[in-house]
């Protein structure tokens, strides 16, 4: 019961907030507009962050920092400059699957510029997961990438970035609790839109203190949520449950096993 309380919460914030809503599906579908004052449509696809700021703005690990002055600023005109914050072990991490995504080149308007990795590129370098990211993040800069569209640079905090080159995105994928200083540390590196994954923080009250500190600054936040709990998911449970022996099954289009 807490837990489905705390589910509820974050529904209604997230409703009653004008942060725009997203979850990583690569085919759009729409949200209409709810009676709730502030919500406004928005298509959700993985990337729509990166399009939405592209339309409208167009005019330590020593082998793998090795890239950072070799790279190309990818970024072009009329796409988006990604940071991704938190990316994860590959294959395992769910930062490195929107990072793969971009780099296959999956999203014309975003370009993945900049990985921050504090963990894997810091005191987890040799843990468990450390090695396997590693050797994924030097493939980047080798030859051997060829199917990549683009060299991200590899650091290992959202202080040492540059000053933005194209309208910067972030998309914060890190541990619930770092979220709020992460959110924070973006806005105040430029980001001028932001995709959170879920559950954005641990609780509900740092959620409406992020949304405030974003508003304030003019900075667009996306949420990602969980499919089980969107509004068509919930209709199809509330309709199978009156019809006796109905079963339900769901079937994904990501791209990833």
């Amino acid at each position: 019961n807490k837990g489905k309380r705390r589910e509820t919460q974050y529904l209604d914030l997230a409703r009653s907030s004008t942060w725009h809503k997203s979850h990583k599906t690569s085919k759009e579908k729409s949200i209409s507009p709810q009676s709730t004052p502030g919500f406004r449509p928005f298509s959700v696809t993985m990337f729509s962050a990166f399009s939405h700021l592209s339309r409208h703005h167009q005019s330590s690990a020593p082998r793998v920092a090795s890239a950072i002055g070799r790279r190309f600023f990818a970024a072009k005109a009329g796409q988006s400059e990604v940071v991704l914050v938190g990316c994860g072990a590959p294959n395992r991490g769910m930062g490195w699957y929107h990072a793969v995504q971009m780099l296959e080149g999956r999203c014309p308007s975003a370009s993945l510029d900049y990985v921050i990795e504090p963990w894997f590129l810091g005191p987890g370098a040799e843990g468990p997961g450390g090695p396997e990211f590693n050797d994924w993040a030097s493939s980047l800069s080798s030859d051997a990438s060829s199917s990549y569209v683009s060299t991200p640079a590899f650091l290992t905090s959202v202080a040492e970035l540059p000053s933005p080159s194209q309208p910067r995105v972030a998309l914060i994928s890190g541990r619930t609790a770092d979220n709020p200083r992460l959110l924070k540390e973006c806005i105040d590196a430029g980001c001028k839109c932001i995709y959170l994954e879920k559950p954005g923080a641990p609780t509900v009250k740092e959620l409406e203190e992020m949304r405030d500190v974003a508003a304030e600054k003019g900075v667009e936040v996306l949420m990602g949520y969980n499919k089980n709990v969107c509004k068509y998911v919930r209709k199809t449970r509330e309709f199978a449950a009156t019809v006796p022996g109905s079963h339900v099954t769901f079937v994904s289009n990501n791209a990833y096993e």
